[in-house]
């Protein structure tokens, strides 16, 4: 088809080629639209848009953004170059789609080369730098509001909110902390054997296995292994309550949500980790016990006779001091990120992700402050 004539019976829309001027008129509405793109492409691919170099749509009677379109579609069919009349009214609307088509492309204000690496240095330690100090914001809301609730438990402690968080982040989490725990304890004592063989000291890998399960690894291992379990599910449900607008509505009603989503959250994390922590020591030896019985012909009772020897309460009770602090920031961090959620899904992603690799990397750091302090105190 290369042209529609204007009979008596002529649609609501219709074109026609004359004399190398595209002639349009009627309704260019979104009702004729699907009619009109498929005779425009079929005018198009019949090369007729190289006969004619304008469009007179003078004797359009409505035009909408879909008639519009078809229309600027058809001059940039034509180069772009061609004159396009149209009544005066519709000159706003085909001005607009025209500007949003010729939108620049965005341009990155980061400069290219050495200076580009250092405005990214510098960008990512000020972000680094305002989440800090956000973090310490929260950090001081939740601690006044902890005390506010230790002060007065009855009216606000949610006693069955804190029992699921315990359940959900300890008891469900006893199979993984577990099993992990056994192959570290498995894996340590393999270790030091085959290391400690050289010298002809092999017995001496129940005293580095007790110290070093006791105070690092049981409770470093568990604390990691809850940053990527509990961490991450406390950013995405609080981050998914937030896409969904249920904090929103929970503000609206008036409901502290430190009180009823972050508090139950902290609690029961610093009520559960030490407990996992103990769970783990406990695992972690047995696995060490039963990898010095096969390797070492060593039974279980010489085993737990030079365990004792090795280790004190005082071994047992490092590593345990740490549970409750590392519990409260892998909580912390899990809940602010939550609240930090924009309204789309990526974003609940993106910010468990940076939930996780914060909450690992604060607890490793403050297990080695902790290392330092004891080392100085002569614990």
């Amino acid at each position: 088809m290369t042209s529609i004539e204007a009979v008596a019976d002529e649609p609501d829309a219709w074109f026609k080629l004359d004399r190398g001027v595209l002639a349009v008129g009627g309704a260019w509405t979104i009702a004729e639209s699907a009619r009109l793109d498929r005779e425009l492409n079929a005018l198009n691919a019949d090369g007729a848009q190289e006969k004619f170099k304008e469009i007179d749509a003078s004797k359009i009677t409505r035009l909408d953004s879909a008639g519009a379109w078809l229309l600027l579609r058809t001059r940039r069919a034509m180069g772009g170059q061609g004159a396009l009349n149209v009544p005066a009214q519709y000159g706003p609307l085909l001005e607009n789609l025209d500007q949003e088509q010729k939108a620049e492309p965005h341009r990155s204000r980061i400069p290219p080369g050495f200076r580009g690496r250092l405005y990214r240095i510098g960008r990512a330690t000020m972000h680094a730098w305002g989440q800090t100090v956000s973090m310490l914001e929260y950090l001081g809301r939740v601690t006044i509001e902890s005390g506010e609730a230790i002060a007065s438990p009855r009216h606000n402690l949610r006693i069955a909110a804190i029992v699921h968080q315990v359940e959900e982040t300890g008891i469900n989490a006893l199979p993984i902390v577990g099993l992990l725990s056994f192959l570290i304890g498995v894996v340590l004592a393999y270790q030091a054997v085959d290391q400690l063989k050289q010298f002809g000291a092999q017995n001496l890998t129940v005293n580095g296995l007790g110290i070093i399960v006791l105070r690092e690894m049981g409770v470093l291992m568990t604390s990691i292994i809850v940053a990527g379990r509990s961490g991450s599910a406390f950013t995405a449900q609080l981050g998914t309550m937030r896409v969904n607008e249920e904090i929103d509505a929970m503000q609206t009603m008036g409901l502290n949500t430190v009180d009823t989503l972050v508090l139950p959250r902290i609690i029961g994390l610093v009520i559960a980790l030490p407990l996992l922590t103990l769970y783990a020591d406990i695992m972690g030896i047995v696995g060490g016990a039963i990898m010095c019985y096969f390797d070492l012909n060593m039974t279980i009772p010489v085993f737990m006779r030079q365990l004792q020897g090795a280790v004190s309460v005082n071994t047992l009770m490092v590593g345990l001091i740490k549970a409750p602090v590392f519990a409260f920031v892998i909580a912390l961090v899990g809940c602010y990120e939550g609240f930090q959620v924009e309204r789309n899904a990526a974003s609940v992603g993106l910010l468990t992700t940076r939930s996780v690799v914060e909450s690992v990397f604060l607890v490793i750091v403050l297990d080695a402050a902790f290392s330092i302090m004891f080392s100085v105190l002569g614990i």
